[in-house]
Formats: C-alpha cells, sequence, structure tokens
C-alpha cells in the first residue's frame, strides 16, 4: 500500500512520524519526495493539479486534508476514484472553539465594548438570557449538528435549514428553500456551515441579507464563495446586520485595499477557525484505508451529484 501525501508541506513531516508509528508497513511519502507517481494507491491532498492525477494510474482513492472538497476538480478524478472529505475530531473541535468563542462575543457584546473601550468610554450594554437570542446554522452536517449541540450548552434558542430533512435534538429545524425566509427571520444569529456547490454559490447574498431580522448578525465558517461581499457590505452600511465576523473570503487573502479589512463591523480571520489535525487525522484516516483494503465501505466519501 503506497500513499502519497501532497498538502500542507509544514506538518507533513508530523504526517510521516505519525504513519510511521501506527502503521510501519504502510509506505507513506510526502511530497516532493513522491518516488515513482505509478505506484501510488491513495493521495491525501488539498488543491492537487488535474495533470497530476492523471499522472496517477493506480490511484484508488483521493483524500480531501480538509473537511470540504470544493478544492477539488471532481470532473478531473476518474470515475472508480473514490473522494473521501476529512472528518476528524481536530476539526470538529476547532470549529467548536471558534464558533462557540464567536456567538458568545456576539451576545455579550464584546466589540461594542473594544469600540467603547476605544472611546474611554464606561458604559454598560444591557445582558439578555442566551435564550432570547436565536442561533441558525445553514449546513446540518457533521460540524453544523456538532455547532448546534455545543450552543445549546449555553442556553441558545437553536434553529438548523438543510437542503434535506434532520432531526436534532432541541433544534428547531427547517429543510429546502421554501423554509428558508421562514428560518431566517428568526435568526438573531446567523452561522453558515454550508459545503460550496453549484447550488450554494452566492447564497449569502441581499435577498438573504433582507429576510433576517434588523440588528442581526453573520458568522461566515463556510467557504467565500458563499458569500456577495458588496451585498454584505451594503447590510452593514444600511445597519440592517449590526456585525459580520468572517473567516473565509474569496479571495484569499483579500485585496489590501478590499474595504473588508477596514469595516469597523467586520471581524475578519484568516481561514483558521478549524484546520485538520495530524494527531486526530491520521488514525481515522487509517482506519478508512483499512477499510478500503477489505473491501468495506469507506467513511465521508462525497456523492459526487452533489458535491459533496
Amino acid at each position: 500500500m503506497k500513499v502519497l501525501y501532497r498538502s500542507d508541506v509544514a506538518r507533513g513531516p508530523a504526517w510521516q512520524q505519525l504513519f510511521a508509528q501506527l502503521a510501519p508497513d504502510v509506505d507513506f511519502r510526502v511530497w516532493p519526495e513522491a518516488g515513482n507517481l505509478d505506484e501510488i494507491d491513495y493521495l491525501i491532498a488539498w488543491q492537487v493539479p488535474p495533470e497530476f492525477i492523471a499522472a496517477l494510474p493506480r490511484l484508488k482513492v483521493l483524500f480531501s486534508s480538509g473537511a470540504g472538497v470544493d478544492h477539488i476538480d471532481s470532473s478531473a478524478v476518474p470515475p472508480h476514484v473514490a473522494i473521501v472529505r476529512m472528518v476528524e475530531p481536530g476539526i470538529v473541535n476547532g470549529m467548536l472553539e471558534y464558533v462557540t468563542m464567536s456567538v458568545l462575543a456576539l451576545h455579550r457584546h464584546l466589540f461594542e465594548y473594544q469600540e467603547l473601550q476605544q472611546q474611554g468610554l464606561w458604559q454598560p450594554i444591557e445582558v439578555y438570557p442566551p435564550s432570547t437570542c436565536s442561533v441558525g446554522v445553514m449546513g446540518l452536517g457533521v460540524l453544523g449538528q456538532a455547532v448546534l449541540d455545543r450552543l445549546g450548552v449555553f442556553g441558545f434558542t437553536r434553529l438548523g435549514w438543510n437542503r434535506s430533512p434532520r432531526a436534532l435534538p432541541g433544534v428547531r429545524c427547517f429543510d429546502g428553500e421554501g423554509t428558508l425566509n421562514e428560518f431566517l427571520g428568526q435568526c438573531d444569529i446567523l452561522i453558515c456551515l454550508l459545503p460550496l456547490t453549484d447550488a450554494t454559490r452566492g447564497i449569502l447574498n441581499a435577498r438573504l441579507f433582507a429576510a433576517l431580522p434588523a440588528g442581526s448578525a453573520l458568522l461566515h465558517v463556510g467557504r467565500g464563495g458563499h458569500l456577495d461581499q458588496e451585498a454584505l457590505l451594503d447590510a452593514l452600511d444600511s445597519g440592517h446586520l449590526k456585525r459580520a465576523v468572517l473567516d473565509v473570503c474569496d479571495p484569499e487573502p483579500l485585496p489590501s485595499e478590499h474595504a473588508l479589512w477596514r469595516h469597523p463591523r467586520v471581524v475578519l480571520t484568516p481561514h483558521v477557525a478549524s484546520m485538520t489535525q495530524p494527531e486526530t487525522a491520521v488514525p481515522v484516516l487509517l482506519e478508512n484505508l483499512r477499510r478500503h483494503q477489505r473491501g468495506e465501505a469507506l467513511l465521508d466519501q462525497i456523492d459526487r451529484s452533489n458535491g459533496y
């Protein structure tokens, strides 16, 4: 079994060391020390050129090194090659930390207090119970479900929207286009955790923002392609949205002159909400490799017909 890692260069040695410890029988290689590409059975990658895929005649499975697969041109991957998303505890825990931090900061007015501090103003803002704040999550996959479960610990009113039906304890769930506006109209804080597909590209647009309650906030941890950045700026400048926390944008990084960098009600982080951790990812990936070797179904294999 020959596995090639072609992703974050800095983390390559950690992956290699863990494979050596946990699976010494696996021939694990780190790009660019790939050896003969004709021998590679499995590829772990982030962005990979189509011509590189074509140079791997024995490839059986392409493992995304991240939770999404929108960075992979699936049309360049032969139909017989399975594409698998990375779903591992490190990614989930990182997202839980980031979303919890952001929702609590929005709910407890941390960003407003930063502005008051800069003005030298000691001005308490009234605190309301979390139950009076409705948090809605778009995208009820593994990450969306985990986020809603964690926010329940604090007592927030929780809503979820998904393209297909879901039933989650303590969460009012909506599904399909016909329920989107009803869902949005109840969200004080909207969290986007959708996969990026042709159907969801540009979904965070002027129409969607208008359907949110006045004074609501956006927390965007999906993909940059979901967001109409100009529509967001308009919604913020009009006062309809009070604030936005963005971990993703398009392009990444934004041009230095882009208005989002300096907007007073935007917090922008450089796509760091959740990252694959080698220590927790390698055991998950090894389990999938063993499953494939045994002829069993792969965990978290994407459905190419819907893109996730």
